[in-house]
């Protein structure tokens, strides 16, 4: 990093530059049914080089690696290509972060256990859910990382951050004479709990069974659903991102500061883009530019109310202290609870091929694998259906559950409910 700062000084030819190098370390598991078929080690670093040029009253921006087998008179020529290449880009200029040195590891618990030990825990806690008649655990791969990001620019910036995640991926299968069913579970986290994962793997370990059983209802239905964390994730990453600095430059927003999302009797929404969220693996302190990043409330109880984005795109709106690239989701809990829930006739939306959120359109929708259907008396597994509403109607009148939890870059409430969606 030191020689690689020392060239950039050296050449004349630009007018700035940022360096990013990632430094991971991972211990791997695969398992094939119980058996631990592969360990694999790796050491890896990556490290990306970006060259800023101004010129003809715009700025241009060209990115390269940097390989360890590099000498410095490749580095150079790299240098010196990258600077040209600059020129034939045209952006509105503007400024790099400036200073600020910064050293912090997110919050865990993995780094007390050896990675061989570790592995061994969390394999333990996975297949201690191997318990379902005709269920087993097809496949099972154990990722450890310790991932240590590092930061410099031209313009005094120094920091760097460690994170150790876990992800887990499963394929828990169900078999009936000559038929079986599979699901894809991805889990992930940053601090060990045994009985968490065990729980995880055990709700897939009945899902893939309820899938097998599943069958498609007779006929229309009009009828609340229940979404789950990962679909409430992904409505409020399109809600966050019409507050993003970038789409408001570049007028692909809908709402502006001020405009009521929920008009109606409804739990309201309380949004706030974060930097950490402890258990996620996507907190952060800074962004891939360096900035520091602050904590952005862009909803309040239902209204539009902040913005957030990257540096660039916060100097190109005049924002005087940009938020940084919060990569973390808080959404306030509600006052729903399962009582409540099952008042009603109603869908438990299990998997989707990927909820479908269109702002302009007005739409919310998608394709539901699994689905656990309650009509008053008894609950039956469904699915090949899909389900659609109109975006503002759910808005009005959604609750959210007062239970919480984490998943991936997104915290709070686990359940959240549509009133009078179209499933068929």
């Amino acid at each position: 990093m030191k020689n690689l700062n020392k060239l950039l000084d050296e050449y004349e030819g630009m007018s700035g530059y940022r360096i990013v190098e990632k430094h991971v370390l991972s211990y791997e598991l695969f398992f094939v049914h119980r058996s631990l078929e592969t360990v694999r080690d790796t050491d890896t670093t990556a490290t990306d080089v970006t060259v800023y040029v101004d010129h003809d009253g715009v700025m241009g921006d060209s990115t390269f690696h940097v390989y360890r087998s590099m000498t410095e008179d490749d580095i150079k020529n790299k240098i010196k290509t990258a600077a040209s290449r600059a020129l034939l880009v045209s952006n509105q200029p503007y400024e790099l972060p400036d200073g600020g040195k910064l050293e912090e590891k997110l919050p865990t618990d993995l780094d007390k256990y050896e990675p061989k030990t570790l592995g061994r825990m969390i394999a333990d806690a996975v297949y201690d859910a191997d318990n379902v008649p005709g269920g087993s655990i097809n496949a099972l791969e154990i990722f450890i990382y310790r991932e240590e990001k590092h930061v410099v620019n031209s313009r005094g910036v120094d920091k760097k951050q460690t994170v150790n995640r876990v992800m887990i991926e499963a394929i828990p299968t169900f078999t009936d004479r000559d038929e079986s069913v599979e699901l894809y579970e991805d889990h992930r986290f940053t601090k060990f709990d045994r009985e968490k994962i065990t729980a995880e793997i055990s709700e897939k370990m009945k899902e893939v069974s309820d899938r097998y059983r599943a069958e498609k209802p007779g006929k229309e239905l009009n009828v609340n659903v229940v979404l789950r964390p990962h679909e409430i994730a992904s409505l409020c990453g399109e809600l966050s991102y019409d507050c993003n600095y970038q789409a408001i430059y570049m007028h692909a927003n809908l709402h502006k500061d001020g405009d009521d999302l929920q008009p109606g009797d409804c739990d309201k929404i309380n949004l706030t883009m974060k930097g950490v969220i402890e258990g996620s693996e996507n907190s952060a302190y800074f962004d891939g530019d360096g900035a520091k990043l602050t904590d952005t409330v862009i909803i309040k109880d239902g209204v539009v109310c902040g913005s957030h984005g990257s540096y660039r795109f916060g100097q190109y709106l005049g924002v005087k202290e940009p938020s940084g690239a919060l990569g973390c989701i808080e959404l306030g809990a509600g006052t729903l609870t399962d009582e409540e829930i099952g008042k009603e006739p109603y869908i438990d939306v299990v998997s989707m091929s990927g909820i479908q959120v269109d702002l302009y359109n007005d739409y919310i929708g998608g394709e539901i694998r699994l689905a656990y259907y309650y009509d008053g008396e008894k609950t039956t597994p469904v699915t090949g259906v899909s389900m659609s509403a109109k975006l503002s109607d759910v808005l009005s009148s959604l609750r959210l559950s007062k239970k919480t939890d984490v998943c991936r870059n997104y915290k709070g409430p686990v359940k959240l409910l549509m009133k009078g969606v179209s499933v068929l």
